[in-house]
């Protein structure tokens, strides 16, 4: 069971729920490792890589355990990261489809794996320090 914590007045997480965050984080830097690594790019490894659609299937199970405590604002951060990555790589790849658009998309490509690289690094140190996300 849980328990309130007096300092924050948030519930403590249990600590098998802790555990799934890091397990959902170094899912994501699974993802981003193969990206630079590979001949798949950070943002199409990010997207489409087995496992980030793994952390975010993942995050979708096991957030509900999370509410009320720390933990909460991870899952949060963790969902919106990878919708919101979605979201710029359609745009990016809408620009593909003109001429004008494609130094643009990639200028959006490059800079949404670097915001993914951020993303994860940050949410991940912060999780370590036992903090919440900010959302």
């Amino acid at each position: 069971m849980s328990q309130t914590s007096v300092l924050t007045g948030t519930m403590e997480p249990k600590e098998s729920v802790v555990n799934i965050v890091h397990v959902i984080y170094g899912l994501h830097t699974l993802s981003l490792i193969i990206g630079i690594t590979t001949a798949a790019t950070v943002v199409g490894a990010f997207i489409f890589g087995l496992p980030s659609i793994a952390a975010v299937i993942l995050n979708y199970l096991k957030r509900d355990e999370a509410r009320g405590t720390y933990l909460e604002s991870h899952f949060d951060w963790q969902i919106r990261t990878f919708w919101f990555g979605v979201l710029w790589f359609i745009g990016g790849w809408l620009l593909l489809f003109t001429f004008i658009g494609i130094p643009i998309a990639i200028i959006v490509f490059v800079l949404l794996g670097l915001w993914f690289i951020y993303r994860v690094a940050r949410g991940w140190l912060r999780l370590k320090d036992k903090r919440p996300m900010y959302t």
